[in-house]
């Protein structure tokens, strides 16, 4: 049984999705961020760096925070969604980290000047936007001959799609017809329709449950 602390957010679905994937059993316990229960001592005491999600495994009382290390374990623990061929390891992996240190900060800076930034920073909104753009142009060239980013589905998909799905309320993305299509792919998929929909009320999962 798996612990998923989590919320609403990009972050937040991506081990929503993995388990869904996975089809393992998973107990789901909100973590209000816009109210500040990240901060609380109890989940300090899972994830010091009071950020969502994190999990803790209750078959070997590992907990994990961060959501790229939590779908990394995840895949390790049951041999799924991430090749063990050193090549395509590598480049799942690489991948994964092209999200985790690009698109996930460089969006969510974009999201929050844009959006949340108590004055208009032109300068901030004009530097993020380039640089949504020219991510979202790397990954239209890497789909331009692979159904999914590194050609199988993997980690690096479920990572990436909940960041890409906001896309279009930052920037156009008219232009990246392959992102499109991915984004479609991804959009069919049973599991991740259903961790998508966590903590709304059209969640309901056979394998998952709101605590």
């Amino acid at each position: 049984m798996i612990d998923l602390y989590t919320f609403t957010t990009p972050n937040g679905r991506k081990p929503a999705v993995m388990l869904e994937e996975l089809e393992l059993p998973y107990t789901i316990h909100k973590v209000n961020i816009s109210k500040g229960e990240q901060f609380s001592s109890e989940y300090v005491a899972i994830n010091p760096n009071s950020k969502i999600p994190a999990i803790i495994d209750r078959d070997t009382d590992i907990s994990i925070f961060e959501s790229g290390a939590i779908l990394i374990y995840l895949a390790e623990k049951t041999g799924k969604l991430l090749p063990t061929e050193p090549k395509k390891r590598a480049q799942v992996i690489e991948w994964l980290m092209f999200q985790m240190a690009n698109i996930g900060p460089m969006f969510g800076q974009l999201g929050h000047f844009r959006n949340s930034a108590p004055e208009e920073i032109p300068y901030a909104i004009a530097r993020y936007e380039k640089e949504t753009q020219r991510l979202l142009g790397v990954l239209e060239h890497q789909l331009e001959n692979n159904e999914f980013i590194t050609g199988e589905y993997s980690i690096a998909d479920i990572a990436t799609f909940p960041w890409i799905l906001i896309s279009p309320y930052l920037v156009s993305v008219d232009q990246y017809i392959n992102v499109q299509r991915w984004i479609e792919t991804m959009r069919s998929r049973k599991a991740v329709q259903i961790g998508m929909a966590i903590l709304t009320p059209e969640f309901s999962s056979n394998y998952g449950a709101v605590a």
